[in-house]
């Protein structure tokens, strides 16, 4: 995989075009018969001096010093640093007489936590893969047309599991299939020196964390997960990153990778540098570092972390805390062009990739084509239907007909964007308890609300995402410091939630007019949605030559004996699933299994049904 650093790269890496720099910086050891040396390349321009301490030289600074280029690259070749071996980059500011110790921006491993040297990594024994069926049959899954169905996790506290990567490999893989999840998407594994960040305080853009193992071992997880037919997407954190010493921050003594304003280089929010997206060798290394996942680690899809703090210059600042653009405005037009650039180059060369973005606000085009002024994602999180309907089920079921525009809203901007419909691990830490304890009545009415929000979000239209313990009804709030508690399985409720959704992935893959047309408006029809008083919904799902669905969703513990809804076609119409089944912990009430249409008109049909709706539920109907 090393090679040569040359003019070419000199100029993309000027340029912000390069998408491939792990090729040509970072630590490279070769072997040629008995001569072990390793090159060393990094990009410093404004420094005075750069050298390698590590292994190889006692970590005796200005001893193995690289020489610099006009690129501001620097490098070198020294004997004693093995694959295997520590380092970092002893560099040494202009004016200064202070060296500054930091890790490898292009490592490709570090010491586990606390310890922050970088790893000699030997890239060069080739990783067997065996999942060349998913990588060839990948833009058929992963199409828009298809069920996604992902399933969000965090490695360390997902299941205490001994042997780390491999091992938690072959457990997600088991437990996805049995569940019926067609991804997993996983919290970043990036390197980060701090635990409780989850992962998005990111001081290595291009190295596994070794919390769990080598690059090796996350290969062989992504292996055993594609061998099944499992997706693997990663979150990605180009909106920021931490302020630890031996990061990016001040790399050279100069705010190199940070704007040095801190108005523009630095985040209330999250006490983190900015990225300086106007910065072309900033933007050549987050390109890469994205290309690397996906090229490296046949990594399917990237959801992108804070795209709205990186898209407004006053997000979450006020006045007089942040600079406007060149026209007064507060449009981050240097990050904009990078987020349109590292679309436009991933889909270029895998248009079968998903990349999301984790954007909060109304910003048009977030999944437009980078031809036609979007942004280029495939897919965005929908975090206004995540609020409303989170608002909506919150509610004692007494007081929703007052809230039911929560709950219909959606409709009005469905079609806007391809989307994502989030049910994350933000949702249930941070003091906001979990999904189960949101939920309004007693222990019953708590589940029963559950499954009906999850029944409600599998049926509209929207690739789905839940966080783990959430699909059994995790009675507590997320702790990363412990693993689910899976032992709740051993309750009938619990182990009824599981039930419910593995039910729903099912029907949902099963079922091609839920999935196969979730942007465009022939997709969905409401047949009605202005049942205030009884807090009932009623739409339908279509697909181009498949049989339609009928939603009913009750959100009152009232039985609906006789309540007749209008439907497109006469004939009988099955029941995919009921949410109130006794086997998910429900009462037992039914629809009925195979309910036939008669001839009175309803809600603007010429047929109608005479349905049942059993309490707190979501029941599929579909034509037979």
């Amino acid at each position: 995989m090393a090679r040569e650093f040359i003019h070419e790269d000199s100029w993309h890496l000027a340029a912000g075009t390069h998408t491939r720099l792990w090729e040509v910086l970072g630590s490279h050891p070769t072997v040629n018969g008995k001569d072990r040396q390793t090159t060393f390349r990094v990009w410093a321009p404004n420094a005075q001096s750069v050298s390698v301490v590590g292994d190889g030289n006692g970590w005796t600074a200005g001893q193995d010093v690289l020489d610099a280029d006009p690129s501001g690259v620097w490098r070198g070749t020294f004997a004693g640093y093995e694959a295997g071996s520590k380092y970092k980059f002893a560099i040494l500011p202009s004016g200064s007489g202070d060296y500054m110790y930091k890790a490898d921006p292009f490592a490709f491993a570090c010491e586990v936590a606390p310890a922050t040297a970088s790893i000699v990594t030997d890239t060069n024994d080739e990783f067997l893969w065996t999942d060349t069926k998913w990588m060839q049959s990948r833009h058929q899954t992963q199409h828009y047309q298809q069920p996604v169905s992902i399933y969000e996790l965090h490695l360390g506290s997902w299941r205490f599991e001994p042997g780390g990567y491999e091992a938690l490999g072959k457990q997600i893989t088991q437990y996805c299939v049995d569940m019926g999840f067609t991804h997993v998407e996983l919290m970043p594994v990036t390197e980060h020196p701090f635990y409780g960040s989850w992962g998005y305080q990111v001081t290595g853009f291009f190295a596994p964390t070794s919390r769990y193992g080598s690059p090796e071992e996350f290969k062989k997880l992504v292996d055993t997960l594609h061998g099944e037919g499992i997706g693997v997407l990663l979150d990605w954190v180009p909106a920021h990153f931490p302020t630890d010493a031996h990061g990016l921050g001040l790399f050279d003594g100069t705010h190199l990778y940070e704007h040095a304003d801190p108005r523009q280089g630095f985040h209330p929010d999250w006490t983190s540098h900015v990225f300086n997206y106007g910065r072309s060798e900033v933007k050549s290394f987050l390109l890469s570092s994205a290309h690397y996942w996906v090229d490296q680690f046949h990594i399917d899809g990237l959801r992108v972390d804070g795209v709205a703090s990186m898209l407004y210059l006053d997000y979450s600042r006020k006045d007089g805390e942040w600079i406007p653009n060149q026209y007064g405005g507060n449009e981050n037009f240097e990050a904009i062009a990078f987020l349109k650039e590292l679309n436009r180059s991933l889909y270029e060369k895998n248009p079968d990739l998903l990349i999301i973005a984790e954007e909060s606000t109304a910003w048009p085009g977030v999944t437009g084509t980078v031809d036609s002024g979007g942004l280029g994602f495939g897919y965005k999180w929908d975090m206004g239907w995540m609020h409303d309907t989170l608002s909506y089920v919150e509610q004692e079921p007494v007081h929703r007909w007052d809230h039911h525009d929560k709950i219909t809203f959606r409709s009005v901007y469905a079609t806007s964007e391809s989307y994502v419909l989030p049910l994350s691990h933000d949702e249930v830490v941070h003091g906001k308890g979990s999904l189960l304890s949101k939920m309004p009545g007693d222990r019953w009415q708590q589940f029963a609300n559950l499954r009906m929000l999850f029944g409600y979000q599998w049926a509209l239209p929207g690739k789905k995402m839940l966080f783990m313990g959430c699909e059994f009804g995790s009675p507590d709030e997320w702790d990363h410091e412990q693993e689910l508690p899976w032992a709740l399985l051993g309750d009938e409720k619990h182990a009824g939630m599981q039930g419910w959704v593995r039910e729903l992935n099912s029907v949902y893959k099963q079922t091609p007019a839920l999935h196969m047309v979730d942007r465009d408006a022939s997709g969905f029809q409401w047949v009605t949605n202005d049942d205030r008083s009884q807090s009932v919904l009623a739409f339908l799902r279509y697909a181009p030559k498949q049989k339609p669905v009928l939603v009913m969703v009750n959100a009152t513990p009232v039985v609906r004996h006789g309540y007749r809804v209008g439907v497109p076609y006469g004939g009988q119409w099955q029941l995919l699933a009921n949410s109130d089944n006794v086997g998910y912990g429900g009462s037992g009430q039914t629809p009925g299994e195979m309910i036939e249409a008669n001839d009175a008109g309803s809600h603007g049909f010429g047929h109608s049904l005479d349905l049942t709706l059993p309490p707190l539920s979501v029941c599929l109907l579909a034509l037979q």
